[in-house]
């Protein structure tokens, strides 16, 4: 840990704060394709109300995985009265645009440099899921699937029946938001907003890349390679990716023969630039949003 401290102390700060921008940008792009979203479904909601649940959504994931996707659907009930479960069908239909990307730029990445990956993907990877199902008892596995499926039934049945006019408003509402992309005149912009905050991302992580000496040399191959890692990384149940940020990304970095520790060092670097970004922006958000006076609610 010392000597990673000592490689983020000579980090040049002009390129880590470039990096942050990058990210910012991405950030109210962001924003702009969940106000798309909302329009479709006919929600004239304030672009910056949408960009205050966004960088507050993301301020919640730091504390608890995922819960930031809820927070920020409460956030818009909030300040424009859309319904919590519209909100959080849009939001469901905005990750799986991104999961679509990340899935695209990882088979981009196996597709490109498959000699370069596969060795990492063998040992870290395969070896490490097969140990872990070759100690899985699958007796016990089935039973406990078998009991949850029979708990899913009964509660679903029992919520039907007992709560059945809510429940029907709810499924009414994510479908409404379900629907939001289909019902969009303007699926390109939609597109090109998506692609956008990923390049953005990619963006980013290039130029980070020289805020270190030992990682200046690295080039669009590796910023890539690392975007993807880190796109895995994120989308795992940790908080803010803390940790298995910066091991996969470390990781990454280590096939274009950059040491591990370096690799650690700007994972650190890019990761704490980020965390301090939405900590600031998102306690400035949170404050504007409490102090902004409620409105009347709304009709779809």
């Amino acid at each position: 840990m010392e000597r990673i401290w000592l490689e983020v102390k000579t980090a040049n700060l002009f390129y880590v704060i470039s990096s942050a921008l990058s990210v910012l940008i991405a950030y109210l792009l962001r924003a702009l394709r969940w106000q798309m979203l909302y329009g479709s479904i006919h929600y004239k909601v304030s672009f910056w109300n949408v960009y205050h649940g966004v960088i507050i959504g993301y301020l919640a994931n730091l504390a608890l995985p995922r819960f930031g996707e809820v927070v920020r659907c409460s956030v818009m009930q909030r300040t424009e009265k859309v319904p919590i479960f519209s909100s959080l069908g849009t939001v469901i239909t905005e990750r799986l645009f991104d999961v679509l990307i990340l899935l695209l730029t990882g088979l981009a990445m196996l597709i490109f440099q498959y000699d370069l990956v596969f060795d990492f993907l063998d040992h870290h990877i395969y070896h490490s899921i097969a140990n872990r199902l070759s100690q899985v008892n699958y007796i016990w596995l089935m039973a406990l699937g078998i009991l949850i499926m029979m708990l899913s039934g009964a509660s679903f049945y029992f919520l039907r029946r007992r709560v059945s006019k809510k429940f029907l408003r709810i499924f009414v509402s994510l479908r409404q938001g379900f629907g939001s992309y289909s019902k969009m005149k303007n699926k390109w912009k939609f597109l090109l907003f998506t692609f956008l905050i990923w390049g953005f991302y990619l963006i980013s992580m290039c130029l980070c890349f020289s805020a270190l000496p030992a990682t200046s040399n690295l080039h669009f191959n590796a910023g890539f390679t690392a975007l993807v890692f880190s796109g895995f990384a994120m989308a795992a149940p940790v908080q803010g990716g803390i940790g298995v940020f910066h091991w996969m990304v470390g990781q990454s970095l280590v096939l274009y023969s950059i040491s591990f520790k370096d690799g650690l060092a700007y994972a650190t670097i890019i990761h704490s630039s980020q965390v301090l970004l939405i900590l600031f922006l998102g306690c400035l958000s949170i404050f504007l949003t409490l102090t902004k006076p409620e409105i009347k609610p709304i009709k779809p």
